[in-house]
């Protein structure tokens, strides 16, 4: 084995079992196996029949929870499903240990053929924001509407409060910090995880922080914890070096739904300087600047996003139903 290459993780059939993960009132969990991956994903039952299909798409380290929030203020607007990215939440890591930005997208894709909900409204924060900008641009068929919130698009100069971030994607730095944090407690990481991604960390309510706790210390317990987080730090680092036509600026420009974007102006994640060259790249968007937000928006103001995605649900809605729209 090269000094680059990760160790191998155990097959999942093997894996110990860990701590339940947490369903929200009116929330469902069911697993889907896939060709090469198995999806875990997150519901809530219709409100009423008919309604449109949504799946939303966590950031790195997220989960599907990331997204309970916001599904639940959308209830009779839509039908909600958010994915557990393989190696994160509670699906389990991909056969083939791939954790590129095309292999995420690529799970998307085959869950949403495999049960044929598309068109979707889809819906990707930060790490996920670049996986469903790919899904759009490669399968437009799926997708009705597309909402980023803090997308992860290239940026030529990266925050500094960013960087550490991107680090763990280099050989050696991710066994090297559990080390040097193997002392440090689920509550402590959680509130430096907390302090990076909201605008105002005391927006966190006790009953979530004590959520969040929970999970990370049911998926520390996984042996694929690190090697998730570290493949899929490196291959969204990949996806910022390729150009042509699969760069993912370039895949923003072809992009045909319409697109809300949501930027945070606290955001130490994502630079709030992009959300006006997103705006500009995404050919049919609207743009929501939150200037008090961090990296995760539609947890820290779920009703401010959600006022928006009704708008957008609603106007794509009227301009389908307009000839000639």
């Amino acid at each position: 084995m090269s000094s680059t290459e990760l160790p191998s993780v155990p097959p999942t059939s093997v894996l110990p079992k860990a701590i339940a993960v947490r369903v929200a009132e009116g929330e469902r969990l069911r697993q889907v196996g896939l060709p090469g991956v198995t999806l875990t994903v997150r519901s809530r039952p219709p409100a009423r029949e008919g309604l449109e299909p949504a799946l939303y798409v966590h950031g790195l380290g997220g989960s599907s929870q990331n997204w309970s929030a916001l599904m639940a203020l959308l209830d009779g607007v839509v039908a909600s499903e958010a994915v557990d990215l393989p190696g994160f939440g509670d699906s389990p890591p991909p056969d083939d240990g791939n954790y590129s930005i095309t292999a995420h997208a690529r799970a998307v894709i085959r869950y949403l053929d495999s049960v044929d909900r598309g068109p979707v409204h889809l819906f990707g924060n930060s790490l996920g924001g670049a996986v469903s900008t790919r899904v759009a641009a490669v399968r437009p068929d799926l997708v009705r509407t597309l909402t980023l919130v803090s997308p992860a698009l290239p940026e030529l100069r990266v925050q500094r409060t960013a960087v550490p971030t991107g680090l763990v994607g280099l050989p050696g730095v991710a066994a090297l910090f559990t080390r040097f944090t193997r002392d440090w407690t689920a509550e402590q990481r959680v509130r430096g995880v907390t302090a990076l991604c909201y605008g105002d960390p005391g927006r966190v309510s006790p009953d979530a922080f004590r959520h969040a706790v929970e999970e990370l210390e049911r998926r520390l317990r996984l042996p694929y914890f690190w090697d998730a987080m570290t493949r899929s730090t490196r291959g969204l680092l990949s996806a910022y070096t390729l150009g042509g036509q699969h760069g993912l600026w370039r895949q923003a420009e072809r992009v045909l739904a319409p697109t809300l974007l949501v930027y945070g102006g606290r955001d130490q994640l994502v630079g709030f300087r992009m959300a006006q060259r997103a705006a500009r790249t995404f050919r049919h968007s609207r743009l929501l600047t939150l200037p008090d937000a961090g990296h995760v928006a539609m947890m820290e103001y779920p009703e401010t996003v959600a006022t928006a995605v009704r708008e957008l649900i609603a106007d794509t809605a009227t301009a389908t139903d307009t000839p000639g729209g």
